[in-house]
């Protein structure tokens, strides 16, 4: 793109004794205001990185989990369906991984914007503040039905967070949905509570969304009794010894999903 012409670059015409004489208004220097305006929108315009572009192909292959399965073919329509040759999909070299850790994100930074409604609503006096339980327990519902559109398919995609490759990220997202819960909720330990509130939390979370996975009652009204049940017996501070000690294999657990069968629910211990 070539660089704008500057004012002092113009040549002008030198004027008529008639045009001097009578004032009249310049269709050159008219031209000119308009082609600096223009200048300044693209000046100003936003040009779309290669990590947004990712982002937009990824959220758009969302619409084809169902047929495809979270796959490389899903990512590879979703690119279609704006405008992209289907060889855009070559550009993610995690494939299936990335579209999983996509939407992973997605849904914890759509928890995170409904967490913050919630909390101007209350500095606003709009709504009464929540017990913590109350608060954890709606939360963790709001974000595990994130998921409930792709029940069917989930387990794939907590193999896929199985990867070695993948096990990182997948860590990593589950630690940051835990530090927001807490945090909304209004933690604010600077002590050992600080872990062991999150360590309990991602238990409960992990063993939740296996019990999901597996869950065929009417609107998961089996899972949300089993989630009402684990906030109360961390609320209450039971078997914090064993709830630590236990929490790694159910983080673990968490992301290996279809390859974990929770068989007895109800014998679950209190974490």
């Amino acid at each position: 793109m070539s660089a704008p012409l500057s004012h002092t670059g113009l040549i002008t015409p030198i004027p008529s004794p008639q045009s001097q004489s009578t004032p009249t208004t310049s269709s050159s220097s008219m031209s000119l205001a308009d082609r600096e305006e223009e200048e300044q929108e693209k000046q100003e315009e936003v040009y779309e990185t290669e990590e947004e572009l990712k982002k937009r192909i990824l959220t758009a292959a969302l619409e084809f989990i169902p047929e495809h399965g979270w796959s490389v073919e899903a990512i590879a329509a979703g690119a279609e369906t704006l405008g992209l040759s289907t060889a855009s999909a070559g550009i993610f070299t995690n494939g299936a991984g990335e579209l999983v850790l996509h939407f992973v994100s997605q849904c914890n930074a759509q928890l995170v914007q409904l967490l913050e409604e919630q909390q101007r609503q209350v500095q606003l006096g709009q709504a009464g503040p929540k017990e913590k339980a109350e608060f954890l327990r709606d939360a963790l519902q709001t974000r595990l039905r994130m998921l409930a559109p792709y029940m069917d398919s989930w387990p794939q995609a907590l193999s896929t967070l199985l990867l070695p490759h993948n096990v990182p990220s997948s860590l990593k997202c589950l630690s940051t949905l835990v530090d927001d819960l807490w945090y909304y909720a209004g933690d604010r330990s600077t002590d050992m509570r600080w872990y062991s509130r999150r360590l309990a939390l991602t238990a409960v979370y992990s063993t939740t969304e296996l019990v999901m996975v597996q869950d065929s009652s009417p609107d998961f009204q089996d899972t949300w009794m089993f989630l009402d049940s684990r906030i109360q017996d961390m609320m209450n501070g039971a078997c914090m010894a064993e709830r630590v000690r236990s929490t790694g294999e159910s983080a673990v657990q968490g992301i290996m999903g279809a390859a974990i069968t929770v068989s007895r629910p109800a014998d679950w211990l209190p974490v």
